[in-house]
């Protein structure tokens, strides 16, 4: 009977902890929506030209993105013992939301993506409105034009919120940045020096995406809590976590179906890109290297000599690895239990996701 009834109160602590997760993501919903609301109607006013980029912002936020970086945010808040009614916290969340919304952008411009949640990607919204009303200029480079304008937009609007957010969290915010800007450029490298050196693979992986998608968010969190002390665990965590992520994102960039995912698939081979995932692949087979970066392969032939190698199976024992390691550093941590099973579903939630 005892058993039963503590049994009974954990549930009811982990479903009270996950709706007031989902509470607070609704918060966030709405910040983004009514800032970017106000935006739109104070350029209104200014000229018709002047709301394209806010425009653009609004309509990826409106697409149905999963928040995955807010609710890794506000877990790691909520976990160290924040007050879910500080009006700060919702604010931060949302600020890593526009980051993530810049970085889409202008990624789909640096890789050439097509489409962005299921729609045209900005720059070929533009691109394509440009063409169709016969403008002045380069059909492109109008659009790409566009896209660089509204996500560098996105990032003024994140510093905005971000300055209303506690100051452990702006702290955090400093350093979690820069690494937007760097990661990219670290990828650009490797895709024009066609690079399989095992490490570098990882590292720009992790700078363009895993640790801005959950160590980045989570540590934010708990330092807006005031709770530097769990910066250790989560960051471990976070790392393993996000590494995991990154790998699942390169498994359905390569496989996936684009009316899934939302995404053009193989987006990034015409472009060289050496992903996470071909990275491992290129360590098994070093004639991967020829067919990625000599003209002429399709996609699909790319895809053939990646099932050949074996690295789909040995990515997903990698993913499940990499989750069991990351749930591991919580064992320790100061937390209580219904935080620790939050974190480790959201773990297997960002691991094995299929969109």
């Amino acid at each position: 009977m005892t058993t039963a009834v503590t049994r009974r109160a954990a549930t009811d602590r982990a479903v009270c902890a996950r709706r007031t997760v989902e509470d607070l993501l609704q918060r966030v919903r709405h910040r983004l929506a009514s800032s970017l609301a106000a935006e739109r109607a104070h350029y209104a006013e200014v000229h018709e030209h002047a709301v394209v980029a806010v425009d653009a912002l609004a309509d990826l936020a409106a697409a149905g993105g999963p928040l995955l970086r807010p609710a890794f945010c506000l877990t790691g808040y909520l976990a160290a013992g924040g007050d879910p009614e500080e009006a700060g916290i919702v604010d931060a969340a949302a600020a890593l939301e526009l980051l993530h919304l810049s970085t889409l952008v202008h990624g789909d411009v640096l890789d050439g993506s097509r489409t962005r949640r299921g729609k045209p990607a900005v720059h070929v919204l533009h691109s394509t409105l440009h063409r169709t009303r016969g403008w002045h200029g380069e059909s492109r480079r109008f659009g790409e034009g566009v896209a660089v304008v509204a996500g560098d937009l996105a990032l003024v609007y994140a510093d905005e919120l971000m300055a209303g957010a506690p100051r452990g969290a702006r702290t955090q915010w400093r350093r979690l940045r820069p690494e937007a800007v760097i990661g990219p450029y670290l990828d650009l490298a490797a895709a024009a020096e066609s690079s399989a050196a095992p490490d570098l693979p990882r590292l720009t992986a992790l700078l363009t995406s895993g640790r801005r998608a959950v160590r980045g968010p989570l540590v934010l969190g708990a330092s807006a809590a005031g709770r530097p002390d769990l910066t250790g665990a989560l960051a471990h965590y976070g790392e393993a976590v996000g590494e995991a992520f990154q790998l699942r994102g390169d498994l359905l960039d390569a496989f996936g179906d684009p009316a899934h995912t939302g995404a053009t698939a193989g987006r990034h081979f015409p472009r060289h890109k050496v992903t996470l995932l071909l990275g491992r692949a290129m360590q098994r087979d070093s004639r991967l290297r020829d067919l990625i970066t000599e003209p002429g392969h399709t996609p699909d032939e790319i895809r053939a000599r990646l099932l050949d190698t074996g690295v789909t199976a040995d990515a997903e024992q990698r993913i499940a690895h990499l989750v069991d390691q990351g749930c591991a550093a919580l064992v320790d941590a100061p937390l209580q239990p219904q935080w620790r099973a939050r974190l480790t579903d959201m773990a297997l939630r960002a691991a094995y996701r299929d969109k």
